[in-house]
Parts: C-alpha cells; sequence; structure tokens
C-alpha cells in the first residue's frame, strides 16, 4: 500500500464513498466530504483527509449518526438556531448558513447557533462562504477539553477557534482562523497517525511535562496561546458556543477521535453582519487598512498561504496516505 497523489474531485469521491461506506447517507457524505477535502486543499491537514479515520469511527458505531437531518428554527427576529440532531456539524452549518445569510440581509444583523454537533472543521471556510456574499462574520467553536484553566491541571476548555471573514474590493476575501491553543490539536492527531513528533510547546503529556511525542500530547493538555489570555479567550467562547446556544460544554464533550461513548453535543455560533447596514464605504475603507498593511516590507495579511496552497492544490491534486487507508481498513 502506497501514498497516492489524486486531483480534488477524486479525493472528494474517495472521502465521500468513505464515509457511505461507514453508515452515512449519500448527501451527508457529500457535504463532510466537500468540507474534508477543501480545508487539504488549504494545507490545513489536520482538518483534512486525516479526520476520515475518527468520523468513521463515530459513524460505525453510531456516536455521529450519518444519517441525521438536522433542523432549523427561527427563536427571535434576528436569530437562527440550529438542532444538529446528533450528526456531523457540516450539514447543519450548511442549512443554518442559507438561513443566515438572508436575515442578515433584512436585519442588518443575525447570529446562527447550532447544538447537538460535531468537529465542525477549518472555521474560516464556513464564515468564508459569508464574506462570499459580500458579509463579515465572526464564529465560534468549541471542542471537546483539552486545555487547562490558566493554572490548573485538569483540562476544562477545548481549543475552541475563533474565526472571522470578510468580502474585500476585487480580491479574495480576508479570511482570519485561529485557535485558543498554539496549535489546532488536530496537528498533533495528524503527527500521531503518520508517526512524527511534534516541537516542544505544543502540549504537555498526562503528568504535565513538556512532550514531543503527539501519542503522549493528545493524552495530555494543550498549551493555550498567550498563557492566561489564551484560557481567558477559552472561556468566552466556550460561553458563546455552548452556555448560550444550549451545547454541550468541552468539559462534558466526548472526543472527535473516536466512536467510543455518546456524541460529542458540541456547539457552534457565527455572527453575521450586513456592511451596508452600517453606511457606505466599508470596502473602500477596508482595502485603504489593507494596502497601509501591504505596502510594508515582510508583512502579508492573514490567509495568504492558504490561498496559494489552495491554488497548488487544483493544479497539482493531494496525498492520500497510505497510513491513512490503512487506519480506515482496521476501524
Amino acid at each position: 500500500m502506497e501514498d497516492r497523489i489524486v486531483s480534488l474531485a477524486e479525493a472528494r469521491s474517495f472521502a465521500s464513498d468513505t464515509l457511505t461506506g461507514f453508515n452515512t447517507s449519500p448527501e451527508n457524505a457529500h457535504i463532510v466530504a466537500e468540507a474534508l477535502v477543501a480545508a487539504e486543499a488549504d494545507g490545513l491537514k489536520g482538518h483534512g483527509l486525516s479526520r476520515l479515520q475518527g468520523y468513521g469511527a463515530q459513524a460505525k458505531t453510531g456516536k455521529a449518526d450519518g444519517h441525521a437531518v438536522p433542523e432549523v428554527s427561527r427563536p427571535a427576529q434576528a436569530a437562527v438556531l440550529v438542532d444538529a440532531k446528533g450528526g456531523f456539524a457540516y450539514p447543519a452549518l450548511k442549512l443554518g448558513l442559507e438561513t443566515l445569510t438572508g436575515v442578515a440581509r433584512s436585519q442588518g444583523i443575525a447570529m446562527l447557533g447550532v447544538h447537538h454537533s460535531n468537529h465542525c472543521g477549518v472555521a474560516g471556510h464556513h464564515v468564508e462562504k459569508l464574506a462570499e456574499q459580500g458579509l463579515v462574520a465572526l464564529m465560534f467553536a468549541n471542542a471537546p477539553a483539552s486545555i487547562a484553566p490558566w493554572g490548573g491541571k485538569r483540562a476544562i476548555y477545548g481549543t475552541n477557534p475563533i474565526a472571522f471573514a470578510s468580502p474585500q474590493q476585487d480580491r479574495a476575501a480576508l479570511v482570519i482562523d485561529l485557535s485558543v491553543s498554539k496549535v489546532a490539536r488536530g496537528n498533533i492527531m495528524a503527527a500521531a497517525q503518520r508517526g512524527e513528533a511534534i516541537p516542544e510547546g505544543w502540549a504537555l503529556d498526562p503528568q504535565g511535562n513538556p512532550t514531543t511525542n503527539a501519542k503522549d500530547g493528545l493524552a495530555g493538555t494543550m498549551l493555550p496561546m498567550g498563557d492566561a489570555k489564551g484560557t481567558a479567550l477559552a472561556l468566552m467562547v466556550e460561553i458563546l458556543c455552548a452556555t448560550l446556544v444550549g451545547a454541550n460544554h468541552s468539559c462534558d464533550a466526548t472526543s472527535f477521535f473516536d466512536g467510543e461513548g455518546s456524541p460529542p453535543g458540541t456547539g457552534q455560533l457565527i455572527l453575521a453582519i450586513d456592511p451596508a447596514a452600517f453606511g457606505t464605504g466599508y470596502l473602500q475603507r477596508l482595502t485603504a487598512l489593507v494596502l497601509a498593511i501591504e505596502e510594508q516590507d515582510g508583512t502579508r495579511l492573514p490567509g495568504d498561504r492558504r490561498l496559494a496552497s489552495r491554488k497548488k492544490a487544483e493544479a497539482e491534486g493531494v496525498t492520500i496516505r497510505a497510513s491513512l487507508l490503512a487506519a480506515l481498513a482496521a476501524i
């Protein structure tokens, strides 16, 4: 069994067929596959095809309902709520975004909450879709506990990503995507699957010691960015996307990486803003700000490398690793 390079279309078919084989409806499998391959193409491999192992295990045992049909409601004039029904996050977010876009345009600002959800992948991709529709968007999501409160030893918060996106004038949307950990947990998972070491400073082992062993890092805790400031941000995200929308807190959520236990039940929250609600000239003012940044040597906008990776993947394809195929066969 060897690594093989495939086109993006072939990668989507591979991911979709894999998920269908693990008791997932064709419609849901297609939506999830699109998201995973988009992450792979952008070079965000921790949220890419490597996730098929965990997703397949969840769907096989029913921890994630591969046949779930999400349900949308409007609890308030500018509020959209989606129940993911214990399935994958992507179909629920797709449904929610379709409604959110119209509400944001009619109200000027709107908010989407998703509960009974699961791993949402690259948070930046969800808000990027809104920016492509001319909206400014901000997203928060939680994940199973992997970060301890500052000064503590037991994980309470997840890596809890925050993403922002805005349309730009005559160029791709500006997308900012970060987690409150020093790195995304998916990067450590991918390293563990490949049998590779991780840099020191990413994680602590179960005894609270620095480690370069990816498996020990997964079993231990992640280190937050900015020390105490990072855990403060993690708490903020937790309240917005779990406490507020009725999702499981990170400390009550089960793993995204295996088929054991109850559904993770995590949450997501997206705020969408129509710039026109605040007058005219937004894109021109943003352009002036961006040019002020880019005129300095050595600077770049967040997302530039992601866009370059996407362009390369569209031309050259992506790699399906033999280690992934072996892991899937073992489920």
